[in-house]
């Protein structure tokens, strides 16, 4: 059986030696240009006087357009209730955006040509930080959303104690290996062939078409794969390809446009970054009473996604904590920043980080083990589920997957999940197991993972090592923290949550594969081609993974919310089912059987006691006029969502996760590392363990990158300081965990998804949370007060955090 198996990534061996084909070597017919945009200067302004004829003079330049010369629509927004222009018409919003398009005969001859020109702008006010737009109250919305459950403010008042405070939390560059970039082909019948480096090819095809003024059955969309997305390719690509396009028509020349590094971080969105204030009432044993949480969103100049971010962003302020009264208050407000955008969680990290926040503050508070409060906290274990009897993709399952040797766990120290829940845990008696926006949580296992991960990492005997350590140790201070995960899996704008799927089966009895979903890395092709080669019996090789294409699948959803392999396999099992229907009937008929006993398996059809090469069978089902081609569609069931009241079921099913990670700082310096981390996640009944392994790895790296080293900084005047590699920190290698342990936690979704696997894309960034939580540990360990750590947590703020903690500051 081809699912469940680690098979390599589909591209791994093109990856590795550089021969994969990324939109910018895609060879374009001679002639073709290369563009780059004129940028603004200034953060806010009206444009008086712009003079480009030095520009259109440069050697090299072909065509200069601006916001007058383009055809139709100057629009490049994803939400139909904003209008985003591709190049200001006027005013500007933001420094670094776009107001006119060079087209050269060479890149490097655009991006000369734009800095000859003369633009003059009336300078005014800029909105930058959260308290510049709340003072101005500029927001996208009318007034805060809020959501409530209860009433909390009587439970607060009442209750035995009673915390509050604030956090922060920075934005994150997504930083992708290949940048934002496009080539447009125009065609004999006046439409046009985009390439496009995007998660989201039918919303490229859209804003195109409407750019051109054309029907969208005229322009066909095309991805093979991307070098990285992380969300930042889900809206920001479209300014790339209408420019290409525009331009492409207006020259009859085919174009391409790719934004340098620096450029490419100027101009494109961030992750959001927040501030979150919190008020909760607790009772003696720290279980939350009632809570008031308000999350302050920074947007940026226009609305982009910033609208359903927000919204996830309170749909995670639980995480995975039953709150029996809450009221949760968003602001999203505007500013003249980068427009901010989706970045991996879509809100949900944020609003993980400020209920973590609070579960650390009240241990803190009552002198107890975080993970204690935690467990209190939780929501009830599901009633009769299937905990599972092991864990996959330990140190010696995961070399074994790749065929390499990695420096993971003692193998002492691994075990198999029993599966039962703490004896510790007593019901909840604080009332009904929802969540703040009314969606009954009856999937719930963290309580028998925290059992398990807390007994494979040595927590506990880990703590107290930790704590003698800090009593013999006055400059270098450990910390060590356990979060968990509770991820809801499913677009949040319901009609999203659709995929399409064509398979075509060739005589010869190999198979051709397209749907929706995009690959950017994550190994969802070769996830997809698994499932096609399970339905049909066969070894994956013979399934050949094509380009996502807007000609061959239409009204594609982007490749986002973690629902890639969930929508895209479904729609593949669908195509593929139909095909094995017809073939099963041919079969059945032929050998006078039932085509329900059919059955397609290890590359041959068994049909009443008789085993039949696949080849043999496809080639005879063609004979007989059977056709080998079909579609296949899925729509996610059982959700029901009224974003206004903030109630209903926005996702199908949650993925859970946990990890523990024990961190050292240097008090003089604020300098850190991680020293380990072990983590236990749920990805279901996994369709390809080592890539759902990588993905993990890959996504605390990340999650801990952002909460670290990653630090977004503009000056008084709206520049974005750090936009190179030489000022903006990713983790490298040497910052990964020293010692660094996954494993799957293997159980089957309870509900009805692709093999009952669970989504594996963004859950596992939140378990970088961990390494926050532990980084405040060692803080913490300095003095009797809590160090209130910010995010980043970089060195400065870690040095602040460390003399509140002493009550130096």
């Amino acid at each position: 059986m081809s699912v469940a198996t680690s098979l390599p990534h589909d591209s791994a061996w093109l990856h590795v030696t550089g021969q994969a084909r990324y939109i910018d070597d895609i060879p374009a017919p001679a002639g073709a240009l290369h563009l780059a945009f004129g940028l603004s200067a200034v953060a806010a302004g009206r444009i008086a006087r712009m003079d480009l004829s030095a520009v259109r003079a440069a050697d090299g330049v072909v065509a200069v357009l601006t916001a007058e010369d383009l055809p139709a629509e100057n629009d490049v927004s994803p939400s139909p209730d904003f209008h985003e222009e591709i190049l200001s018409s006027g005013e500007v919003h933001y420094m670094g955006q776009p107001i006119f398009i060079v087209a050269a005969t060479s890149h490097l001859a655009a991006r000369r040509a734009v800095r000859l020109a003369e633009v003059e702008i009336e300078e005014s006010a800029a909105i930058l930080t959260i308290e510049d737009a709340i003072a101005a109250e500029r927001r996208f919305e009318d007034g805060p959303v809020i959501w409530t459950k209860g009433d909390p403010a009587p439970a607060i008042a009442s209750a035995a104690e009673v915390i509050d405070g604030s956090i922060r939390i920075g934005g994150q560059e997504h930083f992708y290996l290949e940048g934002q970039a496009a080539l447009a082909l125009p065609e004999e019948d006046g439409g046009v062939l985009v390439h496009s480096s995007t998660q989201h090819p039918t919303e490229i095809q859209h804003k195109v078409a409407e750019a051109l003024g054309l029907p969208m059955s005229d322009v066909r969309v095309e991805v093979r794969r991307m070098g990285g997305g992380f969300g930042g390719k889900e809206s920001q690509g479209n300014a790339l390809a209408v420019a290409c396009a525009v331009t492409a028509r207006a020259t009859g020349r085919p174009c391409r446009m790719r934004y340098d590094r620096d450029d490419d971080m100027v101009i494109t969105g961030k992750r959001h970054d927040f501030r979150i204030d919190y008020r909760a009432g607790i009772d003696a044993d720290g279980r939350i009473l009632g809570l008031e949480v308000e999350q302050f969103c920074r947007c940026g100049w226009s609305q982009d996604l910033s609208l359903p971010v927000a919204d996830r962003a309170m749909l995670h302020a639980d995480n995975a904590y039953n709150l029996p009264a809450a009221r949760i208050v968003s602001h999203r407000l505007r500013t003249n920043t980068q427009s901010a955008t989706a970045f991996r969680g879509f809100g949900g990290p944020q609003g993980m980080v400020g209920i973590e926040r609070v579960m650390d503050k009240i241990a803190h508070r009552l002198g107890r083990d975080p993970i204690e409060i935690r467990r209190a906290n939780y929501y009830d274990e599901a009633d009769g589920h299937d905990a599972g009897s092991g864990i996959a993709g330990t140190a010696a399952a995961e070399d074994a997957a790749r065929g390499h040797a990695l420096d993971h766990a003692d193998p002492a120290s691994r075990g198999s999940a029993s599966g039962t829940r703490g004896a510790d845990i007593r019901p909840d008696p604080r009332g009904h197991q929802t969540t703040p926006y009314a969606m009954p949580v009856e999937d719930f296992i963290l309580h028998a993972m925290t059992d398990r991960l807390a007994e494979t990492s040595d927590y506990a005997a880990r703590r107290t090592a930790i704590a003698e350590w800090n009593a013999a140790s006055p400059v270098l201070k450990k910390g060590i923290a356990l979060t968990p995960v509770k991820f809801g899996i499913s677009f949040t704008l319901t009609h999203l949550n659709q995929a399409g799927a064509l398979v075509h089966v060739y005589t010869d009895g190999s198979v051709r594969m397209n749907h929706g979903g995009t690959e950017m890395g994550q190994g969802l092709f070769r996830k997809v081609a698994q499932v096609a080669a399970s339905r049909f019996g066969v070894d994956a090789s013979r399934v050949k993974i094509t380009a996502t294409d807007t000609g061959k699948v239409p009204n594609t959803s982007a490749t986002a919310a973690s629902s890639g392999a969930d929508l895209n396999g479904m729609a593949v099992r669908a195509a593929c089912d139909a095909i094995r229907e017809r073939m099963a009937a041919f079969v059945a008929e032929r050998q006078q059987a039932d085509p329900a006993s059919v059955r397609f398996e290890d590359g041959h059809v068994h049909v009443g006691g008789e085993a039949y090469p696949w080849e043999d069978v496809v080639r005879d089902c063609y004979l007989a006029r059977a056709s080998l081609s079909a579609t296949g569609f899925y729509k996610t069931p059982k959700i029901v969502w009224d974003r206004v009241a903030g109630e209903g079921r926005p996702f199908f099913y949650f993925a859970y996760g946990a990890a523990v990670t024990e961190v050292v700082i240097d008090t003089l310096t604020g300098e850190n590392r991680i020293l380990g981390t072990d983590i236990l996640h749920d990805a279901g009944a996994s369709l390809n363990p080592a890539i759902d392994i990588g993905q993990i790895e890959g996504g605390f790296v990340q999650g801990a990158g952002w909460l670290t080293t990653e630090e977004l900084v503009w000056d008084e005047k709206g520049r974005l300081t750090t936009h190179a590699p030489s000022t903006y920190k990713i983790p490298a290698c040497s910052d990964r965990p020293r010692r660094f342990n996954v494993a799957l936690w293997e159980a089957p979704n309870r509900e009805e998804t692709i093999y009952r696997s669970k989504a594996v894309g963004e859950p596992p960034l939140m378990l970088g949370i961990s390494t926050l939580m532990a980084l405040s540990d060692a803080c913490a360990a300095c003095g009797p007060n809590y160090p209130n750590l910010d995010a980043p947590a970089t060195p400065e703020r870690v040095l602040a955090a460390v003399a509140r903690a002493r009550g130096a500051g």
